[in-house]
């Protein structure tokens, strides 16, 4: 983006290891997670933290993290008290939103160095209940704020595996061509994991259990040795009367452009 004859640049990119669900980060608060990216991002640009003028991430699953959890982040990297620092919410777009209003704001004039991106832990969402009113009878039904908050449709009330699904069917996208397009990606994946490709935009997150630190720096999202056989061989997990064809691998695909991918 230009801002006049002055374009807005990106000097530092950096993102902790992509934790599996309920895996090596999964005790971390989503705060931390910010915060330690906060700090390395700075560090990497040569940016004191009250040289900032404004913090922005995208966060979904905001419930039971506490007030303003971008703000945490924030002060937590040390930056001032007096600096502005928000969420916004787009579902899977927010954090690439929180860097394009970056961009907006320091074209427009009103902050020079900003800090975004995005943030969120899965793992530590918690269910919900509604007791304002008290129950003085039966069971208490619990929502998973994962589900409501995040992944159910909140105006036709389905999950955005459905969705998928509906897109496949719209575009005639078969099973084959799904699962053909995840086994490359996972494969390409694991090439550039195994290759150190990753290693220098990842930061190290540490986290503490019962044996003391551990250096989390690998992300385990990538399942090594995919092959078509094995994936073809799995159930659709959305559509289940015989017309699904999406499934927990293929469903997994994570794709960007090179420009896209800087700004994560």
């Amino acid at each position: 983006m230009n801002a006049g004859s002055d374009p807005v640049v990106i000097i530092s990119a950096a993102r902790t290891a992509i934790g599996s669900f309920n895996g090596a980060l999964s005790t971390v608060p989503v705060h931390n997670l910010g915060t330690t990216v906060i700090k390395e991002v700075l560090q990497r640009a040569k940016v004191a933290p009250e040289e900032v003028s404004e913090v922005i991430f995208g966060h979904v699953l905001t419930a039971g993290c506490g007030q303003n959890p971008t703000r945490q982040a924030s002060v937590g990297a040390g930056i001032p008290y007096s600096v502005p620092a928000w969420s916004c919410q787009m579902i899977c777009g927010s954090g690439l939103k929180a860097v394009c209003l970056a961009a907006q704001s320091i074209a427009m004039g009103d902050s020079t160095i900003v800090v975004a991106g995005g943030m969120e832990n899965m793992s530590k969402a918690p269910h919900l209940a509604h007791l304002r009113s008290g129950v003085k009878m039966g069971e208490v039904p619990l929502a998973d704020s994962i589900l409501c908050d995040g992944l159910t449709d909140a105006f036709h009330n389905y999950h955005m595996g459905i969705t998928a699904e509906n897109v496949a069917k719209k575009w005639q996208v078969s099973r084959e061509a799904q699962d053909k397009v995840a086994v490359v990606s996972q494969n390409r994946a694991e090439h550039a994991q195994k290759a150190g490709h990753f290693d220098k935009e990842i930061v190290p997150v540490h986290v503490s259990s019962r044996k003391g630190l551990t250096e989390v720096k690998i992300d385990e999202f990538p399942r090594h040795g995919s092959n078509l056989e094995a994936m073809s061989k799995l159930k659709p997990y959305f559509l289940t009367d015989g017309t699904g064809t999406v499934t927990p691998a293929n469903a997994s695909v994570q794709g960007f452009t090179e420009k896209k991918k800087k700004t994560l």
